[in-house]
Protein backbone atom coordinates (compact mmCIF):
# COMPACT_ATOMS: atom_id res chain seq x y z
CA UNK A 1 0.00 0.00 0.00
CA UNK A 2 2.87 2.49 -0.99
CA UNK A 3 0.16 5.73 -1.22
CA UNK A 4 -0.69 5.29 2.47
CA UNK A 5 2.94 4.21 3.09
CA UNK A 6 3.74 7.97 1.51
CA UNK A 7 1.11 9.97 3.60
CA UNK A 8 2.46 8.16 6.68
CA UNK A 9 6.02 8.76 6.28
CA UNK A 10 4.55 12.64 4.94
CA UNK A 11 2.84 13.01 8.10
CA UNK A 12 5.84 12.20 10.06
CA UNK A 13 7.83 14.62 8.21
CA UNK A 14 5.36 17.27 9.08
CA UNK A 15 5.58 16.42 12.79
CA UNK A 16 9.45 16.53 12.87
CA UNK A 17 10.94 17.99 9.81
CA UNK A 18 14.25 16.53 10.53
CA UNK A 19 13.63 13.11 10.86
CA UNK A 20 16.00 11.90 8.45
CA UNK A 21 15.02 8.06 8.59
CA UNK A 22 11.14 9.09 7.59
CA UNK A 23 13.10 11.20 4.69
CA UNK A 24 15.06 8.25 3.80
CA UNK A 25 11.82 5.91 3.94
CA UNK A 26 9.84 8.16 1.77
CA UNK A 27 12.60 8.04 -1.13
CA UNK A 28 12.27 4.17 -1.02
CA UNK A 29 8.89 4.45 -1.70
CA UNK A 30 9.10 6.92 -3.96
CA UNK A 31 11.69 4.97 -6.00
CA UNK A 32 9.09 1.86 -6.03
CA UNK A 33 7.43 3.87 -7.83
CA UNK A 34 9.59 5.06 -10.47
CA UNK A 35 9.52 8.25 -9.13
CA UNK A 36 12.88 8.64 -9.16
CA UNK A 37 13.42 12.84 -8.89
CA UNK A 38 11.33 12.86 -5.66
CA UNK A 39 13.20 9.82 -4.47
CA UNK A 40 16.60 11.93 -5.28
CA UNK A 41 15.10 14.79 -3.54
CA UNK A 42 14.26 12.59 -0.14
CA UNK A 43 17.94 10.92 -0.13
CA UNK A 44 19.24 14.36 -0.01
CA UNK A 45 17.08 15.53 2.37
CA UNK A 46 17.55 12.78 4.67
CA UNK A 47 21.69 13.47 4.01
CA UNK A 48 21.16 17.04 4.54
CA UNK A 49 19.86 16.29 7.95
CA UNK A 50 22.04 13.10 8.61
CA UNK A 51 25.17 13.57 6.92
CA UNK A 52 27.23 10.10 8.46
CA UNK A 53 23.83 8.32 6.90
CA UNK A 54 25.11 5.78 5.27
CA UNK A 55 21.94 3.99 3.78
CA UNK A 56 20.69 6.97 2.22
CA UNK A 57 23.85 7.70 0.05
CA UNK A 58 23.78 3.94 -1.04
CA UNK A 59 19.80 4.47 -1.71
CA UNK A 60 20.86 7.67 -3.36
CA UNK A 61 23.12 5.94 -5.28
CA UNK A 62 20.98 3.32 -6.43
CA UNK A 63 18.26 5.55 -7.79
CA UNK A 64 21.38 7.51 -9.92
CA UNK A 65 22.49 4.57 -11.17
CA UNK A 66 19.18 4.11 -12.88
CA UNK A 67 19.18 7.26 -14.08
CA UNK A 68 22.17 6.33 -16.31
CA UNK A 69 23.89 9.20 -13.78
CA UNK A 70 26.68 6.51 -12.91
CA UNK A 71 30.00 8.82 -12.03
CA UNK A 72 27.51 10.59 -9.63
CA UNK A 73 26.31 7.10 -8.43
CA UNK A 74 30.21 5.86 -7.69
CA UNK A 75 31.01 8.80 -5.61
CA UNK A 76 27.85 8.03 -3.33
CA UNK A 77 28.26 4.12 -2.52
CA UNK A 78 32.22 5.44 -1.60
CA UNK A 79 30.55 7.82 0.79
CA UNK A 80 28.17 5.30 2.30
CA UNK A 81 31.34 3.29 2.30
CA UNK A 82 33.85 5.93 4.04
CA UNK A 83 31.11 6.33 6.50
CA UNK A 84 30.09 1.91 7.10
CA UNK A 85 33.70 0.37 5.28
CA UNK A 86 31.61 -3.39 5.87
CA UNK A 87 28.66 -2.48 4.10
CA UNK A 88 28.16 -5.39 1.73
CA UNK A 89 25.60 -4.38 -0.18
CA UNK A 90 27.30 -0.77 -1.00
CA UNK A 91 30.41 -2.63 -2.37
CA UNK A 92 28.42 -4.75 -4.52
CA UNK A 93 25.68 -2.07 -5.93
CA UNK A 94 29.63 0.42 -6.42
CA UNK A 95 30.68 -3.20 -8.48
CA UNK A 96 27.59 -3.14 -10.34
CA UNK A 97 28.16 0.42 -11.02
CA UNK A 98 31.63 0.01 -12.47
CA UNK A 99 30.73 -2.69 -14.52
CA UNK A 100 28.15 -0.55 -16.29
CA UNK A 101 30.78 1.89 -17.05
CA UNK A 102 33.25 -0.70 -18.03
CA UNK A 103 35.62 -1.03 -15.14
CA UNK A 104 35.81 -4.62 -14.97
CA UNK A 105 38.99 -5.31 -12.79
CA UNK A 106 37.47 -2.45 -10.28
CA UNK A 107 34.30 -3.96 -10.48
CA UNK A 108 35.44 -7.30 -9.71
CA UNK A 109 37.47 -5.82 -6.31
CA UNK A 110 34.09 -4.31 -5.22
CA UNK A 111 31.97 -7.84 -5.43
CA UNK A 112 34.91 -9.73 -3.43
CA UNK A 113 34.98 -6.60 -0.56
CA UNK A 114 30.85 -7.86 -0.68
CA UNK A 115 31.86 -11.14 -0.38
CA UNK A 116 34.53 -10.90 1.95
CA UNK A 117 31.91 -9.24 4.37
CA UNK A 118 29.02 -11.43 4.03
CA UNK A 119 30.21 -14.73 1.97
CA UNK A 120 26.08 -15.81 1.53
CA UNK A 121 25.56 -12.69 -0.68
CA UNK A 122 24.35 -14.48 -3.81
CA UNK A 123 23.46 -11.82 -5.75
CA UNK A 124 27.08 -10.78 -5.68
CA UNK A 125 28.46 -13.88 -6.49
CA UNK A 126 26.07 -13.87 -9.45
CA UNK A 127 26.93 -10.20 -10.63
CA UNK A 128 30.73 -11.35 -9.72
CA UNK A 129 30.33 -14.25 -12.28
CA UNK A 130 28.99 -11.53 -14.42
CA UNK A 131 31.77 -9.59 -14.51
CA UNK A 132 34.53 -12.33 -14.74
CA UNK A 133 32.48 -13.32 -18.50
CA UNK A 134 32.93 -9.53 -19.41
CA UNK A 135 36.59 -10.47 -18.73
CA UNK A 136 36.61 -13.67 -20.65
CA UNK A 137 37.36 -15.83 -17.83
CA UNK A 138 33.98 -17.89 -18.07
CA UNK A 139 35.35 -20.35 -16.16
CA UNK A 140 35.61 -18.82 -13.04
CA UNK A 141 32.06 -16.76 -13.61
CA UNK A 142 30.56 -20.44 -13.74
CA UNK A 143 31.77 -21.24 -10.35
CA UNK A 144 30.74 -18.16 -9.05
CA UNK A 145 27.20 -18.63 -10.41
CA UNK A 146 27.01 -22.36 -8.90
CA UNK A 147 28.18 -20.91 -5.37
CA UNK A 148 24.65 -18.72 -5.88
CA UNK A 149 22.81 -21.36 -6.82
CA UNK A 150 23.97 -22.91 -3.83
CA UNK A 151 22.82 -20.34 -1.47
CA UNK A 152 19.63 -19.31 -3.10
CA UNK A 153 18.44 -22.38 -5.74
CA UNK A 154 15.71 -20.17 -6.87
CA UNK A 155 17.98 -17.61 -8.23
CA UNK A 156 17.03 -17.41 -12.16
CA UNK A 157 19.70 -15.00 -13.20
CA UNK A 158 22.24 -17.10 -11.95
CA UNK A 159 21.58 -19.34 -14.70
CA UNK A 160 21.80 -17.28 -16.73
CA UNK A 161 24.59 -15.78 -16.28
CA UNK A 162 26.02 -19.66 -16.62
CA UNK A 163 23.94 -19.73 -19.81
CA UNK A 164 26.24 -16.76 -20.72
CA UNK A 165 29.26 -18.39 -19.54
CA UNK A 166 29.07 -21.84 -21.17
CA UNK A 167 27.71 -19.78 -24.37
CA UNK A 168 31.48 -17.92 -24.43
CA UNK A 169 33.16 -21.58 -24.31
CA UNK A 170 31.27 -22.56 -27.05
CA UNK A 171 29.41 -25.42 -24.95
CA UNK A 172 26.24 -23.95 -26.84
CA UNK A 173 23.43 -26.95 -25.88
CA UNK A 174 24.45 -26.54 -22.21
CA UNK A 175 24.31 -22.85 -22.37
CA UNK A 176 20.50 -23.43 -24.18
CA UNK A 177 19.52 -25.90 -20.64
CA UNK A 178 20.94 -22.91 -18.59
CA UNK A 179 18.66 -20.53 -20.45
CA UNK A 180 15.69 -22.82 -20.01
CA UNK A 181 16.21 -23.37 -16.44
CA UNK A 182 16.43 -19.46 -15.77
CA UNK A 183 13.01 -19.22 -17.77
CA UNK A 184 11.43 -22.13 -16.06
CA UNK A 185 11.78 -20.34 -13.20
CA UNK A 186 11.09 -16.27 -14.28
CA UNK A 187 9.38 -16.71 -17.72
CA UNK A 188 9.52 -12.79 -18.17
CA UNK A 189 13.13 -12.61 -17.91
CA UNK A 190 13.63 -10.50 -21.73
CA UNK A 191 17.65 -11.37 -21.29
CA UNK A 192 17.26 -15.16 -21.03
CA UNK A 193 15.09 -15.03 -24.00
CA UNK A 194 17.52 -12.68 -25.92
CA UNK A 195 20.08 -15.28 -24.88
CA UNK A 196 18.43 -18.30 -25.61
CA UNK A 197 17.67 -16.68 -29.19
CA UNK A 198 21.56 -16.24 -29.70
CA UNK A 199 22.64 -19.75 -28.83
CA UNK A 200 19.86 -21.59 -30.78
CA UNK A 201 20.73 -19.37 -33.88
CA UNK A 202 24.75 -20.61 -33.24
CA UNK A 203 23.40 -24.44 -32.93
CA UNK A 204 21.40 -23.37 -36.88
CA UNK A 205 18.10 -23.55 -34.94
CA UNK A 206 17.09 -20.16 -36.38
CA UNK A 207 13.04 -20.77 -36.25
CA UNK A 208 13.67 -21.41 -32.31
CA UNK A 209 15.89 -18.56 -32.33
CA UNK A 210 13.26 -16.11 -33.94
CA UNK A 211 11.05 -17.14 -31.98
CA UNK A 212 12.58 -16.52 -28.65
CA UNK A 213 13.96 -13.06 -29.66
CA UNK A 214 10.14 -12.54 -30.46
CA UNK A 215 9.55 -13.43 -26.79
CA UNK A 216 12.49 -11.11 -25.19
CA UNK A 217 10.57 -8.26 -27.51
CA UNK A 218 7.09 -8.92 -26.32
CA UNK A 219 8.50 -8.75 -22.85
CA UNK A 220 10.95 -5.43 -23.37
CA UNK A 221 9.85 -3.73 -26.35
Amino acid sequence: RLEDAIASYRKAIAIHSEYAEAHSNLGNVLNEQGKLDEALASYRQAIAIRPDFADAHSNLGNVLNEQGKLDEAVESYLRALAIRPDYAEAHSDLGNTLLGLGKLDEAVASYRKALAIKPDFASAHNNLGHALNELGRSEEAIVSCHTALSINPDFAIAHNTIGIGLKNLGRLDEAVASYRRALAMMPDLAEAHHNLGNALRDLGRLDEAAASCRKALAIKP
